[in-house]
């Protein structure tokens, strides 16, 4: 029997982090609801919802690992489809608040009442139901990652002047949310939400569920990369990062090829935002800043560019560190920190965590004295016949 499409490329390394993963999504959420407060290994709610939203970090990481690891598109503007993903998400629960909020208006949010709209805005529309939300949180990000994508490729843009325009459009984007005109909340952005599908956003049994489907959209997530660069599509995708040229004079159509991987990854980051602001509960314009963007290429960078797996544990690893030091008295410092983080791994791990720790193991394996009596066992290395 054939392996699935999904499986089939995965190694003992790939295995083990989809394991690690469905069994943290499943033992967190079990330790929350069902071990008494107050219990050595019980999960309080907020860390529920703080390991939920690294979660999400790793699946931004993952798209940008996609793209800049396998494919050599420096995007540093990703964040603004994780907003844009986000936003989507956002509309639904507002919608869902419906006369509980503020002004007990039925159908406008509470900040278009407050701003004196007299109507819903037309792009507001279909967002009181699920399903419509679910399809914008993939149409909205993967459509302009396509329009951008099929205009900076087909124009040949690269390197440093693709990631300066990435960087502008996120830009673009931010100034254009902080409007209080633009219909999405201004500089406060979307808040106080209520229901998700009927269910209590601020109840454990709520967050539990989020963070299980946040682990579970991870899984399928890595999943979907490792399947793609596994592939003959993934040797493409490679050997465009190394030698565009070349591979474009061998006959292949390079830009079709990173527009895809493009928009995939435009369509996970929008997944990735989605499920982030039900358990934050907020989204707002400064999820567009390029700053958060340029961080999530550190995350990468850190746990080691083109592994994957690397790309998610940078993103938990820095993530997890910024909580640590930002909630002391180290707080004012962390920008630096991180700055010296990222040099740090530039000049002395400079495949990343997971990256070097590959490198280390491959040269143990090979340098090993069962490796040694297996290669002369090949002829490998057999001694001349004349000596």
């Amino acid at each position: 029997m054939t392996p699935h499409i999904l499986t089939r490329s995965l190694d003992r390394a790939a295995t083990a982090f989809v394991l690690i993963v469905a069994a943290i999504g499943v033992l967190i959420p079990l330790s929350n609801l069902l071990l008494p407060q107050g219990s050595m290994f019980q999960v309080p709610t907020y860390l529920v919802a703080l390991w939920g939203k690294y979660v999400c970090y790793a699946i931004l990481a993952l798209s940008i690992d996609l793209i800049w690891g396998y494919c050599g598109i420096l995007s540093l503007g990703h964040g603004a489809f994780f907003a844009l993903g986000g936003y989507a998400m956002g509309m639904y629960l507002m919608r869902q608040i419906g006369s509980r909020g503020v002004y007990g208006n039925p159908i406008l949010p509470d900040f278009m009442v407050f701003l004196n709209w007299s109507k819903l805005p037309w792009y507001w529309y279909g967002f009181d139901k699920f399903w419509f939300a679910a399809l914008m949180v993939l149409l909205v990000p993967g459509l302009l990652a396509f329009c951008f994508g099929w205009l900076a490729f087909r124009s040949r843009v690269t390197g440093v002047y693709l990631s300066i325009i990435t960087q502008a459009m996120t830009y673009a984007l931010l100034l254009a949310f902080f409007r209080n005109d633009f219909g999405f909340g201004g500089n406060n952005g979307l808040t106080d939400f209520k229901d998700i599908l009927g269910f209590n956003v601020q109840a454990e049994g709520t967050r539990a569920a989020l963070f299980l489907l946040s682990c579970l959209a991870l899984i399928i997530a890595f999943l979907i990369s490792r399947a793609i660069v596994a592939s003959k599509l993934g040797k493409v995708l490679i050997a465009v990062r190394d030698a565009e040229s070349r591979t474009r004079f061998l006959g292949y159509r390079v830009e079709s090829y990173k527009l895809f991987v493009f928009t995939l990854s435009a369509c996970m980051a929008g997944v990735a935002g989605a499920l982030y602001v039900p358990q934050v509960g907020i989204i707002n314009p400064s999820e567009f800043a390029p700053a958060n963007s340029i961080e999530a290429v550190i995350w990468v960078a850190v746990g080691g560019r083109g592994t994957l797996v690397g790309a998610a544990l940078g993103a938990v690893v820095v993530n997890y560190a910024k909580t640590f030091f930002t909630s002391g008295p180290l707080a004012p410092y962390w920008l630096f920190m991180l700055g010296a983080l990222f040099i740090l791994v530039t000049l002395l791990l400079p495949k990343g965590i997971v990256g070097t720790f590959n490198s280390w193991w491959e040269k143990a394996r090979h340098s090993s004295p069962d490796a040694d009596s297996a290669a002369r066992e090949d002829g490998i290395g057999a001694p001349n016949a004349a000596e």
